[in-house]
């Protein structure tokens, strides 16, 4: 029976064959990304609703501007003023990042109040940055997952997981990532691929989340967790990214939506973040199969309801 077709085993009564993954406790990521505005202190009690949300990670993004800008991009105009912090996009891009100093205190801070700080990676020199805050990953976004340069030093040089988003991403630029960590054989263990659509916000029909069953189909076995990164609207579909096996779940996350910015209005408050960690939590105390034919809250009803006129459940209760 063991070699035999997970549908064939199926039909044989074992329906846990119909899932090679085991439904496991899921874990938020609240994207705060840049939704700071550049203040630590804004930073900081972003944290602190996304803990009272109860997201598992809250993360940031750190750049170095003009090591990732050219020269062109760096002197160019925000494209979007209204949304600018800066006269240029580098200089909008300049006032919002925060120090290494400054990324080590809001991983401190989120310590002491009970939440993983964490941060995506966009160039090198970042990369070599990040790496000396001990947290449990590092996200590289879809922009940078071609960067291979920075994807060798979290590879190489760090030593908690390594997570990747593949918006604007083809198949096989991803499976050059996938071979890249398997050829030291980092893939299994620390590597996490994140089904993702790049748009701001993104229409339902482009979330692809089937993209999450090829994910599985091809990966499965060579990376460490599938997981989705979301960019739309609301929180009607984020359950259907858990229940087709994403571990992790990871949405924009801003205090108020009508703050000055590119990302809040793709963003969830804590509202939104709370009911979509609250459904979660619900679908996954759902996700199991009947211990009994007959559960214990069912027994009482079944006495009362039950259709026994001239029915051999008359006679077995007798």
């Amino acid at each position: 029976m063991s070699g035999e077709p997970a549908s064939k085993k199926a039909r044989t009564g074992d329906l846990s064959a119909l899932h090679s993954f085991e439904y496991k406790e899921p874990y938020v990521i609240a994207e705060i990304g840049c939704n700071h505005k550049g203040e630590l202190e804004i930073a900081k009690e972003l944290l602190t609703l996304a803990k009272e949300s109860g997201a598992t990670v809250g993360k940031f993004q750190k750049r170095t501007p003009k090591e990732l800008l050219t020269a062109e991009q760096y002197a160019a105009p925000h494209p979007n003023p209204h949304n600018s912090y800066g006269d240029t996009y580098g200089a909008h891009r300049e006032f919002l990042e925060f120090t290494v100093e400054q990324h080590r205190e809001l991983w401190e801070y989120g310590k002491k109040i009970g939440i993983e700080w964490a941060t995506s990676t966009w160039d090198t020199t970042s990369a070599r940055e990040m790496i000396t805050i001990p947290c449990d990953f590092l996200k590289v976004p879809s922009a940078c997952n071609n960067h291979f340069e920075m994807l060798k030093v979290l590879r190489d040089d760090y030593k908690g997981d390594v997570h990747v988003s593949t918006g604007m991403t083809t198949k096989s630029e991803i499976e050059d990532v996938i071979k890249f960590f398997e050829e030291t054989g980092q893939a299994k263990g620390r590597l996490v691929i994140y089904n993702c659509t790049s748009g701001y916000p993104v229409p339902f029909p482009d979330i692809c989340m089937l993209e999450i069953n090829r994910l599985y189909a091809l990966y499965q076995d060579r990376v460490k967790a599938i997981a989705f990164s979301g960019h739309h609207l609301g929180i009607a579909v984020d359950v259907a990214s858990y229940t087709l096996g994403a571990k992790w779940v990871e949405r924009h996350f801003t205090k108020d939506r009508t703050w000055k910015g590119t990302d809040h209005a793709a963003s969830l408050e804590p509202a939104g973040l709370g009911k979509l960690c609250r459904d979660l939590v619900a679908t996954h105390a759902s996700l199991t199969y009947k211990q009994t034919e007959v559960l214990d809250i069912e027994s009482e009803q079944r006495d009362k309801l039950k259709y026994r006129k001239g029915s051999k459940l008359n006679a077995i209760d007798e």
